[in-house]
């Protein structure tokens, strides 16, 4: 088969942002979604940690991607099913059986974006060669990284600006405004389908047409359980996933009650943020430091080595969480004070999360390396994100903010066991030359 060429800088960023964007409107705008419609800290924490699982278990339906049609076939058709599940959101939100109708259609909207995921990143290494995909690495992060400022930052602030009215419009109420905004979301998906049902280039047959073994169900799930032996067959699998698991606990813990804690009134112990100024703190400024700390540590790492930085880095992740503890405790209302300290906190929130990442990379190497890795992934989301979500809300109802801070900091112990218990890969432990 010939393969179609086009400029991958028409497809790459675009097919990127069409990764970020369900997951931003899931796990992100979904949590601000439920606070302003009267839900508790603990529903929604383990409402959206719920809606989660899809990005835990794709490994388990990703061989039937490379069995039943091509990958650009499922990245189209999730785009398109996505687009009209997020329009549906829109239309429910303002009904009585708004919170069932939502839950039920943003499951679907995460399985569709783990399936998207797994076809968008397979596309990527069939539609590029290994030096494109070298050159195109940090344009898919930047991208993906946009797709969640786009989302977290300036759809929420939508949301406000159509709550507080503008351009001489009256204030909408809170259902409708959030109608309007998952609206924009799903008709962003809905274009990014007609964009790339031409832009996308042909680069495989279609699955039907392939002939051999080696394509079949019982081969891809054979494979699986091969990816299983190989993981638990690694040197200190105990301590290694005990530091995948519990690594991120703190932040896991965090991720769910920060948005919650800075959008509650002062009444109800938060700092009271409107939406416009949670999406320009939070979803924009909070994000441009986790990206900025991201590419900080990946330079460090990469000079000094991951040995040598790894205490340093997970100081950086842990330490910064004091500043949720500050300002429950003061209730802080100066913007600038506010804005400052999620700055702070998020990129070292990206620092330590890089030398994270980089264990999970040097971790994987070997046979199977990318298939590990994609088990590595799933693994830290569940313990570093999925199950502590799920209780998070429970131990802020139960202690309050500032106390639910303060065990934060006590939780910060769990990872720095985990991580004088973890047994570097020898290959790992010296920057190259």
């Amino acid at each position: 088969m010939k393969r179609e060429q086009k400029n991958p800088s028409l497809w790459v960023p675009s097919l990127y942002l069409g990764e970020s964007l369900p997951y931003a409107a899931v796990m992100l705008m979904s949590v601000v979604l439920y606070q302003e419609m009267g839900l508790s800290d603990t529903q929604i924490a383990l409402y959206t940690s719920w809606l989660g699982l899809p990005w835990v278990i794709k490994p388990l339906w990703s061989p039937f991607i490379d069995t039943l049609r091509t990958k650009r076939w499922w990245v189209l058709a999730m785009q398109l099913l996505i687009g009209a599940a997020l329009g549906m959101v829109a239309l429910t939100l303002p009904t009585a059986m708004w919170l069932k109708a939502s839950l039920a259609l943003f499951l679907l909207v995460a399985f569709s974006s783990a399936t998207h995921d797994i076809s968008a990143d397979g596309f990527y290494i069939l539609g590029l060669t290994n030096r494109q995909q070298e050159l195109f690495v940090g344009v898919r992060n930047t991208f993906y990284r946009i797709g969640m400022v786009l989302g977290q930052g300036g759809l929420v602030m939508l949301a406000g600006v159509l709550q507080e009215g503008f351009c001489g419009m009256a204030p909408m109420g809170i259902p409708v405004a959030w109608s309007i905004t998952f609206a924009v979301v799903g008709a962003l998906m809905l274009l990014l389908f007609a964009y790339h049902s031409r832009m996308l280039p042909v680069v495989e047959k279609p699955a039907a047409k392939v002939d051999g073994d080696k394509h079949g169900v019982s081969f891809h799930l054979h494979e699986f359980a091969k990816t299983w032996v190989v993981f638990f067959s690694k040197p200190h699998i105990l301590t290694a996933l005990c530091f995948i698991l519990l690594f991120r606990l703190p932040e896991g813990l965090l991720t769910k009650i920060i948005p919650l804690f800075l959008k509650r009134s002062i009444a109800e112990g938060g700092l009271g943020l409107t939406d416009v100024n949670y999406g320009l703190i939070y979803g924009t400024l909070g994000v441009i430091g986790l990206l900025g700390g991201g590419l900080l540590g990946g330079w460090l790492v990469s000079k000094y080595g991951l040995r040598r930085m790894l205490w340093p880095l997970v100081l950086c992740l842990t330490l910064p969480d004091v500043v949720y503890v500050y300002l429950s405790l003061v209730q802080e209302t100066n913007l600038w004070i506010v804005g400052t300290c999620v700055f702070v906190e998020q990129v070292g929130y990206g620092l330590g999360f890089t030398a994270y990442t980089l264990y999970l990379v040097s971790f994987s190497h070997g046979e199977r390396s990318t298939s590990v890795f994609s088990l590595c992934t799933a693994f830290q989301y569940l313990g570093g994100v999925m199950l502590p979500g799920m209780v998070s809300g429970w131990m802020s109802d139960s202690l309050g903010y500032s106390q639910f801070f303060l065990c934060i900091m006590g939780f910060c112990l769990v990872t720095f066991v985990v991580t004088a218990l973890v047994k570097l890969p020898a290959e790992e432990a010296e920057p190259q030359e």
